[in-house]
């Protein structure tokens, strides 16, 4: 962040800021300036007329004279009334449409920047963007009018009228420039920096209320009002920190400009009834004079209230012309060329690639996949197959190498017409809170009614929506929240499909799924798949089967490639994680999971020595526990008396290195366990586990496992030998065991 941004924007730079936007509706603008130039010079003309009436007419009692300056002064207030009506709705049309034209700017701006700024912001931060930053703005605008401009016109005519009047006096008179304007030059700086950081703790306070939001059934589940209560209370402490030194400031440069406008109006009074009294000054004179003097000084005192409020609609407008200063990397080059309908293949040629530009994820990947294929990328959390969907959509832009379709860079192609060419699927498809049949459109907006159709037949969810009383105009809910998980992925692939796709992406399409559902969606995905090319990434190595290829990822790099029976052969890391994931027995809707022995005894190192019977016997003391996204399963700190086997989806394993401070360690999913020493040691979970998507676990309990393993004399003692040699042994230890991790 800039230093610039960090200190606030003050009302100088404000105005600046401000100027591109008015200038769009000068014409207004103009006429709102012509307005109120007329409601100064009325403003100046009621003062004027006091020594007019003191001087000459009231003295001289002449009648036809106060009669026409009465007359004068009626007609003047009619004008100015009615102008001032004009001049309120144009300014109303040119205050929205500024607050319009900069809300558009920012959204449109969001739309093209690329996914490694969504990947390191926060939505609550960037929310208060389009509502507190741009409150302050709005109410700054709104208060220009009668706080700024006109007092400020109202100030210079004064300042001419006083001199006009008696010079002598008016001299005295300037002083309240200096008076009025030192506290608030003073204090300006600091309230623009004031205003910027409270900007700042106002949209932290926002994401976490947000965040409170969308967890409360975590919140409720584990009795974590209090901890939120307290995480809230602490932050809620900063913002009135900073609210407070705000306000204080402010209050200050608002003081200090009426203490200086109070002490000239004594001055004023002073002098001027002495030069009265010497005959240097008339009474009607100084009548005039004290009322335009009244007039600066309400005008300056006016100015010096709007100022405070400038401060903080430029603290709003540091925080938005930060999110606008902020450059997409992912960009059309000059003469970007239309990317033609895909014809013949796409090709990883030495592709590499680092998110940070530190840790490298992906290391000179080499693939062809020719039209009409079917390939699938497997491999281990973080072994990069997500990142090569990411490279092929261009959401990222390779860091070396290039990545082909047809034969063209993806990077000299319009990134338009290179989308044009997929229809994704990812793994949690977002749904609009809008019907069945626009949800389904937005993969083409010009489908027609029966297209949309069509889609969903393919997709096989159209007979499920004639079921509903509103059937396509079935409103889904926020996020889809109407729809079963199931029916959410439909939808998603019909919307896939509207757009024709010569290439269907597939990003964890059916992971988060119960494996009824899954084998359905894969029937389904197999079907259509007779008509384009097919690319999916997937954890899930049950869905890749049916693949004509499947590319084997570790490390950022292909360690093995061939269909599914080959790769079972070859007994590597696809054979490997075959096992894992074969060897349990699910009912249906996971009411009940089961572990085969031989799959403990090949997979968990602690349980490999026991017996049959024993294996067995433990075996069926697992529980089967289902935990939704999003929710903990242990946390730090808990006591550590399960053993964990993650048997269907994906968790995080993180630690809290310092309050509010989280560190990924790890990311299991279906195979992987967790907690192997709890099972022999009474330890404490140094790190917690968190659901990334609803996942399904067998639970062991530590004093059933030991009521069965204490029937053998010594097994006990021997396995946890085995356990402190493994600790010993370098490079034994694992991101997903109790060895390195005591979850």
């Amino acid at each position: 962040m800039s230093e610039s941004s960090e200190s606030g924007m003050g009302p100088a730079g404000f105005l600046r800021w401000l100027y591109p936007y008015l200038r769009a509706y000068r014409w207004q603008c103009a006429l709102i300036l012509l307005i109120s130039l007329l409601e100064m010079s009325f403003n100046a003309l009621v003062p004027m007329t006091f020594r007019e009436l003191i001087d000459y007419a009231l003295p001289h009692r002449d009648a036809r004279a106060l009669f026409w300056m009465i007359v004068a002064l009626g007609v003047g207030l009619l004008i100015v009334a009615l102008s001032g009506l004009a001049r309120d709705y144009f300014y109303a049309q040119v205050s929205s449409s500024v607050l319009s034209d900069i809300r558009r700017r920012l959204y449109q701006h969001l739309q093209f920047l690329s996914m490694d700024f969504y990947a390191r912001s926060q939505t609550g931060d960037l929310l208060a963007r389009f509502s507190t930053d741009l409150a302050a703005i709005e109410q700054s605008l709104i208060l220009t009018i009668p706080w700024g401009l006109v007092p400020g016109l109202d100030v210079a005519l004064s300042c001419v009228l006083l001199f006009w009047l008696n010079w002598k006096l008016a001299l005295v008179a300037m002083l309240i420039w200096p008076l009025c304007l030192t506290g608030p030059r003073f204090f300006a700086p600091r309230a623009s920096r004031a205003s910027y950081f409270r900007k700042q703790e106002e949209a932290r306070t926002a994401t976490l209320i947000q965040e409170n939001i969308l967890a409360q059934c975590t919140v409720k589940a584990f009795g974590l009002e209090g901890l939120s209560l307290e995480r809230f209370g602490q932050q809620n402490t900063e913002l009135l920190k900073v609210s407070s030194r705000l306000s204080f400031l402010t209050a200050m440069m608002e003081r200090s400009a009426g203490v200086g406008i109070l002490v000239l109006q004594v001055l004023i009074i002073s002098v001027g009834a002495f030069m009265v009294f010497r005959g240097r000054l008339t009474i009607g004179t100084l009548a005039a004079f004290q009322a335009i003097f009244i007039n600066l000084s309400y005008g300056l005192y006016n100015v010096a209230q709007y100022v405070p409020q400038m401060i903080q609609a430029g603290g709003g407008m540091s925080r938005i012309e930060e999110l606008l200063g902020q450059l997409p990397k992912i960009t059309d080059g000059p003469g970007a060329a239309v990317q033609p309908p895909f014809q013949s293949q796409v090709e990883f040629r030495n592709v590499s690639f680092s998110y940070t530009g530190n840790e490298i994820h992906l290391h000179d990947v080499n693939i062809t996949i020719p039209r009409g294929s079917s390939v699938a990328f497997v491999g281990p959390s973080g072994s990069g197959k997500t990142t090569l969907l990411n490279m092929l959509m261009r959401f990222y832009d390779v860091a070396g190498g290039a990545l082909l379709v047809d034969g063209h860079d993806v990077r000299s192609v319009t990134t338009t017409s290179l989308r044009a060419q997929f229809g994704v699927v990812f793994q949690d498809s977002f749904l609009f809170n809008v019907s069945l049949r626009e949800n389904i459109r937005l993969g083409r907006p010009d489908a027609t009614n029966a297209d949309v159709e069509v889609a969903a037949r393919a997709a096989e969810i159209h007979d499920f929506i004639l079921t509903l009383p509103e059937k396509y105009d079935t409103l889904t809910g926020e996020r889809g929240g109407r729809l079963s998980g199931g029916q959410r992925q439909r939808m998603a692939l019909a919307r896939a499909l509207l757009r024709n796709p010569p290439i269907l992406l597939l990003d964890e399409a059916t992971s988060a799924l119960d494996g009824a559902t899954e084998s359905a969606i894969n029937a389904t995905l197999s079907r259509v798949a007779r008509n384009c090319t097919m690319i999916s990434v997937t954890h899930r190595l049950a869905s890749a089967v049916a693949a004509d290829c499947i590319y084997v990822l570790e490390k950022g790099q292909i360690v093995e490639e061939g269909r599914h029976h080959e790769l079972l052969g070859q007994g590597g890391v696809y054979a490997r994680m075959w096992q894992k994931q074969n060897g349990f027995v699910m009912q249906p809707q996971h009411e009940r999971v089961h572990v085969e022995p031989a799959w403990l005894r090949r997979t968990v190192p602690l349980l490999a020595a026991l017996d049959e019977e024993l294996l067995s016997e433990i075996s069926g003391a697992f529980v089967t526990e289902v935990f939704p996204k999003g929710r903990h399963v242990v946390y730090q700190g808990d006591p550590g008396d399960k053993f964990f086997i993650v048997v269907r989806g994906t968790v995080e394993v993180i630690r809290e290195e310092a309050p509010g401070s989280e560190r990924r360690l790890a990311v299991l999913q279906d195979g992987d366990y967790f907690g192997e020493v709890a099972l022999l040691q009474n330890t404490t979970r140094n790190a917690s586990v968190r659901t990334l998507t609803a996942a399904v676990f067998l639970c062991l309990q530590r004093g059933q496992f030991l009521g069965l393993i204490d029937r053998v004399p010594a097994l006990r003692e021997q396995m946890i030998e085995a356990i402190r040699a493994r600790e010993q042994t370098p490079g034994a230890k694992s991101a997903t065991s109790q060895q390195s991790l005591s979850v």
